[in-house]
């Protein structure tokens, strides 16, 4: 059923983290304002701040309000970034983490044509955080991989991969050499998915290798399907290479909801300077916009969505660029550049 009205909860954060949420909303509220796609954006407070004033970094009221919203944008959280959005991955069971990364002009890039996509598993791995001591000098961390895990994010990658204009690959990274039981059920469950998409080119490589030739040919990849701490490492480096993580969305998917977040942190050190490039969370609107589109069968949203790329690249052609990242710009002007651009 289309929406005429989508309700937004927006995570703050800490740091550069309200400035990036404010860049978000001018943008949502330009869509807002000159198309059919409508957002009503709610506020939320999340993170150190929230952890310092309430003593909790994810207060029920912030979980109240994000439960009746149609989907999440959240800006960088802090050092309590955990106890907020580990908990809401699993909270809403959000087993899908997709960070695309690719060339954009006149950012420095090891090469012109990278359009791929990390597909990472984010419900298991050591990101359970099952600890414990096994005496006063050892500690013991386990990881989990389970079958159900590993099929479903499988199964997306390759519908994923189906879907996108790329070269309809996707690779498989693990390193089942070394973690023969767990990382060999995660490949031969890819394998088998696999077997069911033929139209799609199935491969594996090891995350070590996998992690040299992101550097050497980023350009041959596609769609890249792995688990929770392999995916979150390589996804940093994917970003670096097309530019850093100013340019770096992130979606986290699960069949009922979803969260979108900036790959980066909240960069304190350049806190309150007004400068850094807020791409990272208006690329991440744009996946939501998809993401809206594809749930609530949206032809108009998932337009605005391509609408703020367009224009992000417009103005990224133009030489605008926030100091961040060479440029003249700040944060408030790059967005007004962006917003302007798009209608």
């Amino acid at each position: 059923m289309q929406l005429s009205r989508y309700n937004i909860s927006l995570i703050r954060g800490d740091g550069i983290g309200p400035e990036q949420a404010a860049a978000a909303k001018k943008i949502l509220e330009t869509i807002s304002d000159s198309s059919s796609t409508k957002f009503s954006i709610i506020e939320v407070d999340a993170g150190d701040g929230t952890l310092a004033k309430h003593g909790k970094a994810l207060p029920e009221s912030a979980v109240d309000i994000i439960k009746k919203s149609q989907a999440c944008l959240k800006a960088p959280v802090g050092e309590s970034a955990a106890d907020v959005i580990i908990v809401l991955r699993r909270m809403f069971d959000l087993y899908a983490n997709v960070r695309p990364a690719r060339s954009y002009p006149n950012i420095p890039s090891l090469s012109n044509n990278v359009d791929l996509v990390i597909v990472r598993e984010n419900t298991e791995d050591v990101y359970l955080g099952w600890e414990f001591n096994a005496d006063e000098t050892t500690v013991v961390a386990l990881r989990v991989t389970s079958e159900r895990a590993s099929r479903r994010i499988a199964e997306y990658a390759f519908k994923m991969a189906m879907l996108r204009n790329g070269k309809r690959e996707v690779v498989a990274v693990h390193k089942a050499n070394v973690l023969r039981r767990g990382d060999g059920l995660f490949a031969a469950t890819c394998k088998t998915i696999g077997s069911k998409f033929p139209k799609v080119q199935y491969s594996e490589l090891y995350v070590d290798a996998c992690s040299m030739k992101l550097i050497r040919n980023p350009e041959e990849f596609d769609v890249i399907v792995t688990t929770n701490l392999f995916g979150d490492i390589l996804s940093d480096e994917a970003s670096q290479v097309v530019g850093g993580l100013g340019m770096g969305p992130a979606a986290n998917i699960g069949d009922q909801f979803a969260l979108f977040e900036p790959v980066h942190g909240a960069a304190f050190d350049i806190a309150g300077k007004n400068a850094a490039n807020p791409s990272s969370i208006l690329l991440s609107a744009k996946m939501m916009l998809e993401w809206l589109a594809d749930k609530y069968n949206d032809r108009n949203a998932a337009a605005e969505g391509k609408r703020i790329e367009d224009a992000i690249v417009g103005v990224l052609k133009k030489g605008g660029r926030t100091k961040d990242i060479g440029g003249k710009l700040s944060t408030t002007q790059f967005t007004k550049l962006v917003s302007k651009a798009m209608y």
